[in-house]
């Protein structure tokens, strides 16, 4: 199934090796215990229905951010834990997902259309990832693979799923403190409980801060990348007097971050004299309904509403006046206010009473979303601010069948219908206005073992609209680009073996890339010997994306839970030249490193004390489409020891224990005039060492 060159036939080793290692400890730690404790059921919320995540037909990872016994306060701290899935961040935060090699990776100018979907409480945040804080979150779902049925443009490459808890029917509530290295302190707190014999509420707030890990030697600080994030949310729940329940969700996000995180020397030690900042408000609003109608239906609401203002800017020389003779000075500085609507309106069949005397079940729906976008850029070389407003229009219709062929057979066809229309104007004169009819759905078969396990196969279409590029002096044929088209084919297994101690779930996919939607980038020589940095979005001929991902949670010993996702990837371009005139054709898609692991033990120690020790690791991958530099091979070993007594629980942990090196993005690009502004490697550090204690009480 893979294709092999000289790159990938040595990464093809290497992952037998992996596989290999990782299967013989798995077998050490299956013959330890045939008497321990039967693993938890996890409930999957992302899907037309509620399923239990051992039968969601589909490659899916349920995270949940309190398990490792660190503080977790972002979801760019979590995902790394899901196979497949990478970030890149260019910001105080990695803000930009790619599943299994698709997402983008930063945005300057122009509008972006997320091929990853971002979803917080059922409230679209899709491309605005910064507000992601984690505090008081139930579990974090990411379903890989093209989502056409289910959600559409924004989920091409597949869909993240933020849930936070219930409302609690009794009054209950935690205080929660943290302190560590790098400044780091924070503290939240929630309360819940009911509001009436049909009415439950739930209400946390939490605030985190540290200094951040660069020092800028110029200003002689320690915190021009700190990190200042504050988290308010509330939910009241209630039941209707018929069948059925509702909620209403809002939450307040302020994130108040520094940006100063690329150095002229590629290390911790900045010079910006005018530091850049990271800053995003976002509140939301989400209600959700169902309730039971007539004749066997059932019908749901989804209605949301987000604003964000979020302001991106950094010193675009790095330096300070008088730093070098040949140097210049320039910052640069986006502003956005991001409004969206949604609507989503749904029937379904209740459970046996569908089509066909309820042989067939049916899901039938129309979603809405209007985005309105208010951009403002503040640059040193252009004489006026550059505006403009961008607005998306998307609605669809969405329907699927599911009917059991046979008692262990069961064939489900799903549809969806989209259009797209986005509008476009700034101060410059420029203007467009495409519309994409767009088709995206899923065949999936299904057969249920005599064991209770899953197998599936399934064809997926998903799609991304098309769009345009804004920035700088690009030429006019480089301007528009088509929607791309994804077909994923996709073989699963899952199920319980020895005794129902080992949850196990593979899948292996093969995604066909048609149009392919590329961020590349063109540097244009201005007269001072400063450079112009464009990025834009262009259309690749074609090109595949395929691999394995291996699921598992084993219950080894009474005391002992083995976790692990194991994720291999290998993608290709094919017949495609870069801004730059490279012919990239066989090569690597940016983003995609050949293998991804976490493994996980969790060991009761005593009664009240467990220790958690995981490592997580990925294989060497391209920052960019645009350039040849990469991001080396790299392993981070995590821990965490936790006392838990009665109502009270304390957690030492420890991140990266071995201050390792690692890159959350890299460029390519002149910016150094000590070497005469020669093309150089620039990269974002990741976070180095870091250790803290947490002190929970709960009641």
């Amino acid at each position: 199934m893979f294709k092999h060159s000289v790159h990938t036939s040595r990464l093809s080793l290497g992952q037998a090796r992996l596989f290999q290692v990782f299967l013989s400890v798995l077998m050490m730690f299956c013959s330890y215990s045939t008497q321990a404790a039967l693993l938890e059921e996890v409930v999957v919320t992302a899907e037309f229905r509620p399923l239990a995540t051992a039968e969601v037909p589909g490659s899916v990872s349920v995270l949940d951010p309190q398990a490792s016994g660190a503080t977790i306060n972002h979801l760019d701290e979590l995902l790394s834990q899901a196979a497949n899935v990478n970030l890149t961040s260019g910001a105080s935060r990695a803000r930009f997902i790619q599943i299994r090699g698709i997402g983008e990776r930063s945005q300057f100018v122009e509008p972006l259309n997320a091929s990853v979907g971002l979803l917080v409480d059922g409230v679209d945040l899709s491309g605005i990832g910064g507000a992601a804080t984690l505090f008081d979150i139930a579990q974090v779902e990411v379903l890989r693979g093209p989502q056409g049925t289910l959600y559409g443009a924004n989920a091409l490459a597949g869909l993240i799923n933020v849930v936070t808890p219930d409302a609690t029917e009794s009054l209950s509530g935690l205080l929660q403190l943290d302190g560590g290295n790098y400044g780091a302190r924070g503290v939240g707190g929630v309360v819940s409980g009911p509001l009436n014999d049909s009415m439950r509420f739930r209400l946390s707030a939490r605030q985190y801060q540290d200094d951040g890990f660069y020092n800028n030697v110029y200003l002689n600080r320690d915190d021009t990348n700190a990190r200042d994030e504050r988290t308010l949310r509330g939910k009241i729940q209630g039941d209707w007097e018929t069948d059925g329940s509702w909620q209403l969700a809002v939450g307040r996000i302020d994130v108040d971050n520094g940006y100063d995180a690329f150095s002229l020397d590629n290390d911790r030690n900045t010079r910006s004299d005018e530091p850049g900042q990271d800053v995003q408000e976002t509140t939301y609003v989400a209600f959700n309904a169902s309730r039971s109608m007539s004749n066997g239906v059932l019908g749901q609401v989804a209605i949301g509403w987000v604003d964000s203002g979020i302001a991106y800017g950094y010193d675009e020389d790095w330096a300070y006046e008088g730093f070098h003779p040949d140097g210049y000075r320039s910052t640069d500085l986006y502003l956005r206010d991001v409004q969206t609507n949604t609507v989503d309106l749904r029937l379904l069949s209740a459970p046996g009473l569908g089509l066909a005397g309820g042989k067939v079940d049916w899901v039938l729906g129309l979603y809405a979303l209007d985005k309105d976008v208010d951009f403002v850029r503040d640059y040193f070389f252009e004489p006026q601010l550059l505006t403009s407003d961008y607005g998306v229009g998307r609605i669809a219709l969405y329907s699927e069948l599911a009917t059991n062929l046979s008692a262990t057979w069961r064939l489900t066809l799903g549809l969806r219908a989209e259009q797209h229309e986005s509008d476009y104007v700034d101060s410059e004169g420029v203007q467009y206005a495409p519309d994409d009819d767009l088709i995206g759905g899923r065949v999936l078969l299904e057969h249920t073992l005599a064991s209770d396990g899953l197998l599936y196969a399934s064809v997926t279409r998903g799609y991304k609209a098309g769009g345009f590029n804004t920035d700088g002096s690009l030429d006019a044929e480089l301007r528009l680009f088509e929607p791309e088209v994804l077909w994923n084919m996709e073989l699963g297994f899952k199920g319980e073996l020895l005794d129902d101690r080992l949850k196990l779930s593979v899948a292996l996919f093969r995604m066909q890339r048609r149009d392919v939607q590329i961020a590349t980038s063109r540097t244009v020589q201005r007269p001072d010997g400063s450079a112009e940095f464009i990025g834009y979005t262009g259309n690749g001929a074609e090109g595949f994306n395929q691999g394995l991902e291996v699921e598992l949670a084993l219950r080894a010993t009474d005391r002992l839970l083995v976790t692990a996702n194991l994720g291999f990837l290998d993608t290709e371009f094919e017949n495609y030249i870069n801004g730059d005139g490279e012919d990239l054709d066989g090569r690597d898609q940016a983003q995609a490193p050949g293998y991804q692991f976490y493994v996980a033990g969790d060991y009761q120690l005593f009664d009240a004390v467990r220790l958690n020790l995981n490592i997580e690791g990925r294989d060497e991958y391209y920052f960019s489409d645009g350039h040849e530099e990469q991001s080396p091979s790299y392993a981070l070993v995590n821990a965490a020891l936790t006392y838990e007594v009665d109502n009270w629980e304390l957690s030492l942990w420890g991140r990266n224990l071995g201050d390792r090196d690692y890159f959350l993005r890299g460029f390519s690009f002149p910016n150094d005039p000590r070497d005469g502004y020669s093309n150089t490697r620039w990269t974002q550090l990741g976070s180095p060492r870091q250790y803290g204690i947490s002190a929970t009480a709960s009641f």
